[in-house]
């Protein structure tokens, strides 16, 4: 049994933070009898300088309360998704330690922090000297090791064998730092103080030792020029302890700056739900666009960012003066009945808005607090949409619902020959079943572990998936040998096999050279793409293809000297030079191979198991008894049949040489030019020369 790890963060603030922020508040605006007196005067007179008043001066904001307003939307933020999870109390340092609130379930709350920062005060300057930051460290760890009260309840009903219940947590420091040499005595002394107080804790009852603890040092910059500390982190101190440096310009940036570390301290995520239509105040006929940035846990982006990243970098953006990415997300038509109709969702988590006060997002609470509900589509690359995601109200609390943009697992299981999105895709199941079955395994005996090389089984098993898997296309359309079918039977089979037989070569071989027949035939082959749309491959393209396929799928089947001589049949057949490894002294003659495999096509079952014999014997046997039906039987009779590949040893060179010769000579006579004539080269039209020369001849008169 193990309980969850505690989160709890200490807010340790220098209450000596009395510089200028730099942000000015104008006075004027907020003074109801000099806004009257503004409004009632002449029109004459300009409205920054009313009749008889004296403008006030612009008050700035000190750095004090730039960070208590940034920390307390740090902190709404926060309890508006961990509402009673997630627990923060405050330290206060001047001249001592003032305890802002407690782990108590009452502090953690909005109300209960403005009151206790409100009697507090303003900053207080402490006159010459420097603030001794580190007793405000040492109480933020005291109250780390004092346990909440879901860790005090999980610790008193822990068992002997149950898990501890961890304590891990966080301290924030919010000061002003001069020099890195100031980072380094914090680090180090706090680093010292945890240790201590570790000891003190584990000798305690009542308290609990901190298992790790990360130290944010928050450096507030007046406005103005940069802070001369270059950011930094140091995540391995040790191994209670992480630290980290963050510079913030205590302005109005701060609270940006803030948002982006309250996403990071606790997992969230930014939406922008743009495209809300609303009414215009001034004119309630018309309506207009806006977009309101929701937080909440970044596990409701995960379905929707899963994916390859390149291929979802088109939902993430950044806003306008934030530095974290935020997924946009368009409204969708919302429905009224989300009561009683039951969607298929997968996670809902609770939300909370950035701009609270805005009236854009002012409006959408009020219209999901109401009962209605929201769809957000997600955009894709291709142009189309899907709704990804729904805003809805449960008890009072807003929650995003992350929506299956896939199969339901109501549904039943997906097909193996369907893809991502249910798309068909052309696996080649069959073949992947017959995969499954030669290579199954079954429980063997002692005398199983005997063989000739000294191996085990599983080895063996091993040896023989590698030779089935060395070339296995996946699906058809990237494979064109194994869409042959029984035309590539069944030298795809028996190349698998350690060892050849003799008659089995002679198949595989028999096989190259049907397949060479058809293509001098011009017979198609059966396309991968046959029955889907499109122009499917020419019919060379298509036998240049497979011989391809075929070349590199022998060529990684060489496991023994009679794989090697199907091989050397296939190169020999397409007239390739041969490797040294491949190299063979027998010679293929074309033609008569082509002849032998018609002469094979018409046997009976008896006439080629005889064939076969004489094949393998190196003797001729030709069977005399057998009858070949008429409807079988040649205009003339084939002559005796000897075994293939064994020819007279011509080579291909000389074969093709004289077939052309012969073909050439009963096609058509010598050009008669050529043969007269001299060193191979003849003038045309002698006889213009001739002629040209009679007409220049002066005639008589």
């Amino acid at each position: 049994m193990s309980f969850p790890t505690s989160h709890k963060t200490v807010f340790v603030m220098d209450h000596t933070l009395t510089a200028s922020s730099g942000v000015k508040l104008e006075m004027d605006s907020f003074s109801k009898s000099r806004s009257n007196s503004t409004s009632g005067s002449s029109s004459t007179q300009p409205l920054s300088q009313p009749m008889n008043l004296i403008p006030l001066l612009p008050v700035t904001k000190s750095l004090w309360t730039c960070a208590v307003e940034a920390i307390t939307e740090y902190c709404r933020i926060v309890w508006d998704i961990f509402p009673g999870t997630r627990l923060i109390r405050f330290i206060a340092v001047d001249k001592t330690n003032h305890k802002v609130s407690s782990w108590s379930l009452e502090d953690q709350s909005l109300i209960n922090l403005m009151n206790s920062f409100m009697m507090l005060g303003p900053a207080k300057s402490i006159g010459a000297g420097k603030l001794d930051l580190l007793k405000g460290l040492k109480a933020a760890i005291e109250a780390m090791t004092e346990p909440s009260a879901v860790q005090h309840e999980k610790r008193t009903s822990l068992t002997e064998n149950a898990t501890k219940v961890l304590n891990k947590g966080r301290i924030i420091l919010v000061t002003k730092i001069d020099s890195e040499d100031e980072v380094k005595t914090i680090k180090e002394k706090f680093h010292d103080a945890l240790l201590h107080m570790n000891k003190t804790a584990a000798a305690t009852d009542n308290l609990m030792a901190i298992n790790h603890c990360d130290l944010v040092l928050l450096n507030l910059w007046p406005e103005g020029p940069g802070c001369p500390i270059p950011r930094k982190s140091w995540p391995d101190v040790s191994t209670i302890m992480s630290c980290e440096l963050t510079n913030i310009q205590g302005g109005t940036g701060l609270a940006p700056k803030l948002c982006n570390l309250v996403l990071k301290h606790y997992d969230l995520a930014s939406t922008t739900v743009t495209g809300i239509p609303m009414k215009e105040e001034q004119n309630a006929s018309s309506s207009a666009n806006y977009d309101v940035e929701l937080f909440h846990p970044a596990s409701a982006h995960a379905a929707i960012l899963k994916g390859i990243p390149a291929e979802t970098a088109h939902l993430k953006t950044y806003r306008e003066g934030t530095d974290y990415e935020t997924v946009t997300l368009k409204w969708c038509t919302p429905r009224s009945n989300a009561s009683i109709e039951l969607q298929h969702c997968s996670s809902a988590y609770r939300i909370t808005s950035v701009d609270v006060n805005s009236r854009p997002s002012s409006c959408l609470t009020n219209f999901l607090l109401n009962g209605r509900w929201v769809m957000l589509e997600m955009p894709r690359k291709s142009g189309s949409k899907v709704i990804s995601h729904m805003l809805a109200c449960h008890g009072g609390d807003i929650y995003i619902h992350t929506m299956y943009t896939s199969r339901s697992i109501l549904e039943d299981p997906p097909s193996i020959s369907e893809g991502c999105g249910g798309r068909v895709t052309d696996y080649r199941i069959p073949d992947f079943g017959e995969l499954i079955k030669a290579n199954r395994l079954a429980p063997y005996s002692e005398s199983a572990l005997e063989s000739e090389d000294n191996t085990t089984p599983l080895e063996r098993n091993r040896e023989q998936l590698s030779r089935h898997t060395k070339y296995w296309p996946i699906t058809l359309s990237s494979t064109s040998l194994f869409t042959l079918g029984q035309q590539i039977e069944p030298l795809t089979t028996l190349m698998l096999k350690e060892t050849l037989t003799e008659d089995e070569v002679v198949e595989c071989k028999q096989v190259i050279l049907c397949l060479m027949s058809m293509e001098a035939r011009g017979d198609p082959l059966p396309s991968p793409m046959a029955g889907q749309r499109g122009k499917g491959m020419k019919r060379e393209d298509q036998y240049r293809a497979v011989w391809t396929e075929l070349e590199q799928y022998l060529q990684l089947h060489l496991h023994s000297d009679a794989h090697e001589k199907v091989l050397e049949c296939f190169m020999e057949c397409h007239n390739k030079v041969a490797t040294p490894e491949y190299k063979s002294d027998d010679k293929v003659d074309i033609d008569q191979a082509l002849k032998e495999l018609d002469e094979y096509n018409y046997m009976t079952e008896r006439e080629k198991a005889d064939f076969n014999l004489s094949t393998s014997t190196g003797t001729k046997h030709v069977p005399t008894d057998i009858t070949v039906p008429d409807s079988k039987r040649r205009r003339s009779a084939p002559p005796p049949l000897a075994p293939m590949g064994r020819s007279s040893g011509v080579s291909l060179l000389t074969l093709w040489e004289n077939k052309v010769s012969s073909e050439q000579s009963r096609r058509c006579l010598e050009f008669q030019g050529r043969l007269k004539a001299d060193d191979n080269v003849t003038k045309l039209y002698v006889n213009l020369q001739k002629d040209k020369d009679k007409d220049e001849v002066p005639r008589k008169k």
